[in-house]
């Protein structure tokens, strides 16, 4: 991890920035917040050994249009995005943009900070991001056929009903392939597996 390094707060929400910059005082992680995207952009801060934490929705530029927005400088900072409910394709986009966690609302202190550190160490170590794609394909290889095509549905944003009907089985049944998808991809939420698929499809 970075000797020193700082994390942008991006949120049009007072509270969640001052929350947000507590948290990271106390942890003895430098941060900057800002009230929107574009006042961020315009602040043209330095981005090497750095983390944005940015909220979904915003008004004027969202979470994910700032990520697609930092095009090429991806590579180099680590975007976690921030949402208040679940939205799978969404999520893919935001992947898609370069980000490197997609995190719901209400989450855990430690949760955030584990996202942030982890951000920060992906992208200072090749080495880690390889292994941690190769482990996603191993889990994926652990898949049944029709758990593969469940995962594919939920991570394509379908209900559980949705699959039953194409997959032509029960949504009861689908809610055990969901169950054994979700533990043998070790996801604790469909913002982990969307993140893991999209990190096997796109690496």
């Amino acid at each position: 991890m970075p000797s020193d390094p700082i994390v942008y707060i991006i949120d049009d929400d007072e509270s969640v920035r001052h929350s947000l910059e507590f948290l990271l005082d106390v942890a003895g992680i430098r941060v900057r917040s800002f009230s929107s995207a574009d006042a961020f952009l315009k602040s043209s801060p330095p981005l090497a050994e750095a983390c944005v934490v940015t909220d979904m929705r915003m008004p004027g530029m969202s979470g994910v249009e700032l990520a697609e927005n930092l095009g090429g400088k991806a590579a180099r900072v680590p975007v976690i995005v921030v949402t208040g409910h679940a939205d799978v394709p969404l999520a893919i986009r935001a992947m898609k943009a370069g980000v490197a966690d997609f995190i719901e609302k209400p989450f855990d202190d430690e949760v955030m900070l584990a996202a942030i550190r982890n951000a920060l160490a992906r992208h200072n170590d090749k080495e880690t991001a390889i292994a941690e794609r190769q482990a996603v394909l191993d889990r994926i290889g652990t898949l049944s056929p029709r758990e593969r095509e469940v995962m594919d549905g939920l991570v394509a944003g379908q209900a559980n009903k949705a699959i039953a009907y194409d997959l032509e089985i029960s949504a009861r049944t689908i809610e055990v392939y969901r169950a054994n998808v979700m533990m043998k991809m070790h996801a604790k939420t469909l913002s982990d597996l969307v993140r893991m698929v999209t990190i096997a499809r796109l690496a």
